[in-house]
């Protein structure tokens, strides 16, 4: 391998896992747009529905039935979340906020551990973890076919998303709250049930 082929791969590779961030990314943007908190738990909310995902698939359940069940799960823990951190310190300083986030960070990670467990669990999703033979052939670089569905996946679901928050009646609430709460309250939007909305959201990517 060539010092330029090289370069090449971890910068393809990078590019696909960027795509793949892209998605996480967007669970922040979209709280800290709408209520101003920068959400340090964003990334426990991924690992807990990671593990909750592997663990009902362990149980014997359908692959589809189990992501839709861990994305149900993860809707409802948002919300709630929400109706119980959030609402009760929205009036106080911007510091008090954060702080609850990273507390409710290694709340969640604890948590996940103590009823999912610790160990390492294999995950079979039907996508095999091998090169991209018809790349590595024609120019001899090593490129992850998991790595390319993933990022095609993630893709697809951030440009749902954003033709969602740019066409649809919620999302231009959203995006209303995300400019001025205080003038998207005056016309009417419910400020609590965007919040709400907005965890969900967040909860569910």
């Amino acid at each position: 391998m060539t010092g330029f082929t090289f370069v090449i791969e971890v910068l393809i590779a990078g590019l696909l896992s960027g795509v793949m961030y892209s998605l996480v990314a967007l669970g922040f943007v979209l709280i800290f747009k709408a209520s101003g908190v920068f959400n340090f738990a964003q990334g426990a909310m991924v690992l807990f529905a990671a593990l909750t995902f592997v663990r009902i698939l362990e149980m014997g359940v359908n692959f589809w039935l189990a992501i839709a069940i861990a994305l149900a799960v993860m809707i409802v823990m948002a919300i709630i979340i929400e109706r119980v951190m959030l609402r009760p310190l929205v009036a106080q300083p911007v510091i008090i906020l954060f702080m609850a986030t990273i507390g409710l960070n290694y709340f969640l990670e604890g948590f996940a551990q103590a009823i999912w467990d610790a160990e390492v669990h294999g995950l079979e999703i039907g996508i095999p973890d091998v090169p991209w033979m018809a790349v590595l052939e024609s120019t001899n670089i090593l490129i992850s076919l998991f790595d390319v569905w993933s990022a095609v996946i993630c893709g697809v679901l951030v440009l749902v998303l954003a033709y969602f928050f740019q066409k649809g009646r919620i999302g231009r609430a959203l995006r209303a709250v995300a400019d001025d709460n205080q003038a998207a309250m005056s016309v009417g939007i419910p400020l609590q049930q965007i919040w709400a909305i907005v965890w969900a959201v967040a909860g569910m990517v």
